[in-house]
């Protein structure tokens, strides 16, 4: 693991782990965009609430990039588009509700684990500090999402 940098341009691979984690980040947002569309009404809320999340962090990850001379992606991999597929699938054969939590909790943990190998990665300071917030607040709200559940709310 490499020390935390000052201020300044990270190291080639932690700017090659930052441009991952903001892929991982932008085909999470696709799926969660398409869930909001096919979201029961009592699911809804829950899916915004991760794609609005997801969609300013991916915003913010992309500037990132972008000051540190890197052209950020814009569309995602072609996980996006499994991700649309999939919730759309699910769609018409389950419904979208809080049944699906647990693959939610399932494809979270790959940018939890993107965010984990950014900061391992010897960011500068400033990104350490914004991307472990970034990352306490996906975790506060996957934590806040299967307290729900499991309470049956």
């Amino acid at each position: 693991m490499v020390g935390i940098r000052s201020y300044g341009a990270p190291e080639p691979a932690a700017l090659d782990a930052l441009e991952t984690l903001h892929l991982r980040s932008l085909d999470v947002l696709a799926g969660f965009e398409t869930m909001v569309e096919r979201a029961e009404p009592a699911f809804r809320p829950t899916a915004e609430r991760f794609r609005d999340l997801h969609r300013v962090q991916s915003d913010e990850l992309a500037e990132m990039i972008a000051r540190f001379g890197r052209e950020p992606e814009s569309k995602g991999s072609l996980m996006s588009t499994v991700n649309r597929a999939v919730v759309s699938l699910r769609s018409l054969v389950n419904g979208v509700d809080g049944n699906i939590i647990d693959q939610i909790q399932d494809g979270e943990q790959h940018v939890v684990t993107a965010f984990d190998d950014a900061l391992g990665e010897g960011q500068p300071i400033d990104v350490t500090a914004r991307l472990r917030s970034m990352r306490r607040e996906l975790c506060l709200l996957l934590f806040e999402t299967q307290a729900a559940t499991a309470t049956g709310r």
